[in-house]
């Protein structure tokens, strides 16, 4: 593309939308077109998507293209009137979750379920404490921007929020993994409850990714967070898992990532993939936590749970399941890390290598054995594979960790071209 026409964007961007809209990579991609695994920019170049989870069942699929231009060509109105659209999806929704969640609150954004979330919690509690990881992300909106360590809020933190150190499998809480690691968090947890309880706010919820996916996604074993859980319950206060990133199968080994780490939240919020991209999230209960929030808050949300939302959740929803999209990732997702594994055998920058299903990476380091974070480098390979065609991203507390998550569709022949493109980068980049 001329660069001329990049930067005449990126000025329109600044000048309509204001400073500091971020792009990823140094030199930003101009998007036209997607379909299934692939993306197509103005010039058009074909790249192979392996970051983006929003279009969960991959960009553009038809079924649910369909099913939004069908309902949007029939009716879309609000909540306030009668459709069976939102009931039919939420009927379909809580039958993939443990069987105590048989309600759900349909609203526009992961941010707005989060939100709601927090609220349901103190409906529950009579407490308005919140704990949260010191390196997550679970939105925007006034109340959940608080949880954010990695973008302070203006004017500080509200006394009611606390942090505990992320989980992290590579460089453990207290130096030793399994176990003695899950009670290291848990013992930080039980701290912050204290301190909530000193300051007089009292302890409401715990808040978390249960595949700690902005943490850097550790890998931890199943029952790992049992201590953290006694300790939330005993103390009166309940476990919200946002599953925004990793749930609807996207880690192969269940459907969602709650079940994966062994334990049952006490509410579930959903967003992004849940529709394909289409903007639509939700809040899943059970039924006498929905009734403590709906008589304690006045809540309604004009948009959510409309009918073209609904037609276009239920459809992604069936395309996972009828397409075997879970088992898709579970057999990719293995074959990629084993892909990623012989390549830490070539290259000694792979410190560690972790996922599950479609949620896949490595983290890279300057050396093996002090495990210093290689953030520059990880940042220029990034870089470097956008400028070989194919898309991912890197997170974590180092920002070190490739980051690979993408749609469902994806294939072994696209996880053979992500490793072949990552063994030339990795090869071309320099370290230092």
């Amino acid at each position: 593309m001329d660069p001329t026409v990049t930067e005449t964007l990126q000025d329109r961007r600044a000048r309509l939308l204001g400073p500091n809209m971020s792009t990823f990579y140094d030199e930003p991609v101009h998007l036209v077109r997607g379909l299934g695994v692939h993306l197509w920019d103005a010039d058009g170049r074909e790249y192979l998507d392996c970051y983006n989870n929003v279009p969960h069942v991959g960009h553009c699929h038809p079924a649910v293209v369909q099913a939004i231009c069908d309902q949007a060509g029939t009716l879309n109105t609000h909540t306030r009137y009668l459709h069976e659209g939102i009931l039919d999806y939420v009927e379909a929704l809580t039958a993939t979750v443990a069987p105590k969640f048989d309600t759900a609150l349909m609203c526009c954004t992961g941010s707005e379920a989060n939100d709601v979330a927090l609220r349901m919690a103190q409906a529950l509690t009579g407490k308005t404490g919140v704990i949260a990881t010191d390196h997550t992300y679970h939105g925007n909106t006034t109340a959940v921007h608080q949880l954010s360590r990695s973008n302070p809020p203006p004017g500080g933190y509200w006394d009611n929020v606390g942090f505990v150190p992320a989980p992290d499998s590579y460089r453990p809480l207290g130096g030793e993994g399994g176990m003695a690691h899950a009670r290291a968090f848990a013992a930080e947890v039980e701290k912050q409850i204290a301190v909530l309880e000193e300051k007089g706010v009292g302890f409401s919820t715990l808040m978390l990714c249960p595949y700690f996916a902005n943490e850097g996604f550790p890998d931890l074993p199943e029952g790992w967070l049992d201590p953290t859980v006694e300790v939330v319950h005993r103390a009166g206060g309940v476990i919200i898992a946002d599953e925004v990133q990793p749930g609807f199968g996207r880690l192969g080994s269940h459907f969602w990532g709650y079940e994966k780490i062994g334990f049952t939240p006490d509410i579930i919020t959903i967003g992004k993939p849940m529709a394909n991209g289409h903007p639509v999230a939700a809040v899943i209960a059970p039924r006498e936590t929905m009734y403590e929030f709906r008589n304690n808050f006045r809540y309604f949300n004009t948009f959510g749970g409309n009918p073209v939302s609904c037609a276009a959740a239920m459809a992604t929803l069936k395309v996972v399941q009828d397409d075997g999209l879970q088992a898709n990732a579970a057999d990719v997702g293995a074959y990629a890390k084993a892909g990623l594994r012989d390549l830490a055998k070539r290259h000694d920058c792979i410190g560690d290598v972790r996922g599950s299903g479609l949620f896949f990476g490595a983290e890279m380091v300057l050396d093996r054995a002090t495990r210093e974070p290689a953030t520059a480098f990880t940042k220029r390979v990034a870089n470097g594979m956008r400028q070989r065609g194919v898309l991912l991203n890197f997170l974590g507390r180092h920002g070190n960790i490739l980051k690979m998550r993408p749609p469902m569709v994806f294939s072994r022949t696209n996880v053979d071209q992500v490793i072949e493109t990552l063994d030339a980068v990795l090869t071309e980049t320099p370290l230092q």
